[in-house]
Parts: structure tokens; C-alpha cells; sequence
């Protein structure tokens, strides 16, 4: 791993994570090139803001769910192959219902130049700390649709607050939101803001 790169699990007591993209579990129905473990990988100063943000969160009874953190540059690429792929409707209806594959790019869920590749960006939720549930946020991981956009209507008022704690803690540890994702946020202070990484995680 390169230098200033970590697991996140070894530098976070107690947090967890489901590394979306080494499973199946993910819009392109595989696992996606680079990732050859179920890990979440991230620099050091990102571990900082999210150890900063689980202790927030715990005041809450939350706890910090990871589902992708550190993203290598050839699994964007993978994801640039399969989009001008035909389509085969296995994971269009419950992560682009409403879109082609191509138009992921065109409305900016899915960028060719990815802040993770950078390692400076995270996609999480939050889980209730009595019984490890997730807490409800009006959809889930990668739905690349409206209603995951912050303010999107159609959302129930547990769920807008859900996503308000979230933005709210991320905030105020230094990320920056993702107007079109309510799990995706950026760190204000990056290490590497202009180097797209590619070593694979394993």
C-alpha cells in the first residue's frame, strides 16, 4: 500500500464497514477491478476526520457505517466499460431505475475522475448503536436517482433528519457534501488533491 494509505478498520476502533464494490452488491452486479478485499482503505488524515466524526456521532447513538473509502483509478475504469455496455436489467432497478447506464457520467453519480481515487473521499451511513440497524435515509447505497439528492422530496421526516445528523457531522469534521449523493462527502483538507492513485486493495 502506498505510503500515508491505511485500512481504516486498524486506525478506528469499533467501526465498521461493507466494501460495497468487492461484493456483488453494487450497480455493476460484481465485484469491480481493484478491489480484491472486503476492506475500506483511506489516508491517515482521513481516518483522523472520521474518528473525529464516529466520537460525534456516538453522543447521538449513532455509529459509522463505511461503504467505500480509498477507490483505485482502474476500477472508474471498470466502471467506464460497463456503462457502455448493453443492458441487462440485474441491478437497473434498484440502483438506476430512472436513467440509462451512460447517463451515470452525464448526471455526475459516477465521475471518470474520482475524488476516492484520491483517498480523501468516503461514502457512509449511520447505524443505530442499541441494536446495530441501519438508520433510515430514504435510500440506500448508489441509487442514482432524485431522491438521493440532499433536499430531494419524497422522504419521510425520520428520513430527512437521518440525513441532516449525517451532514451535520461530517460538517463539522471537515467534509464537504455531495449535493447529488447524501452518503458521498469529500475532505476539505485532502492530502493528495490533484493525485488519482491506482494501486489495487488487497
Amino acid at each position: 500500500m502506498k505510503d500515508d494509505f491505511v485500512f481504516v478498520d486498524e486506525h478506528i476502533p469499533g467501526i465498521r464497514w461493507d466494501a460495497k464494490y468487492a461484493t456483488w452488491d453494487n450497480f455493476t452486479g460484481r465485484p469491480v477491478d481493484g478491489y480484491l478485499a472486503n476492506r475500506i482503505v483511506g489516508t491517515r488524515a482521513l481516518c483522523a476526520a472520521l474518528e473525529e466524526a464516529q466520537e460525534k456521532a456516538e453522543t447521538l447513538g449513532f455509529g459509522l457505517l463505511l461503504w467505500d473509502g480509498y477507490r483505485p483509478q482502474r476500477a472508474v475504469d471498470c466502471f467506464l466499460r460497463w456503462s457502455r455496455g448493453p443492458e441487462d436489467d440485474r441491478t437497473k432497478p434498484r440502483h438506476y431505475p430512472n436513467i440509462d447506464r451512460a447517463a451515470m457520467f452525464e448526471k455526475g453519480y459516477v465521475a471518470a475522475r474520482s475524488g476516492h481515487s484520491r483517498g480523501g473521499t468516503v461514502d457512509l451511513t449511520l447505524y443505530h448503536l442499541d441494536n446495530g440497524e441501519l438508520a433510515p435515509m430514504g435510500g440506500h447505497h448508489d441509487l442514482m436517482d432524485s431522491i438521493s439528492h440532499h433536499g430531494a422530496k419524497g422522504i419521510t421526516y425520520a428520513e430527512t433528519e437521518n440525513r441532516h445528523h449525517l451532514r451535520s457531522l461530517m460538517d463539522s469534521c471537515g467534509f464537504s457534501a455531495y449535493d447529488n449523493e447524501w452518503w458521498h462527502y469529500v475532505l476539505k483538507s485532502e492530502p493528495h488533491p490533484d493525485t488519482y492513485f491506482d494501486f489495487p486493495i488487497t
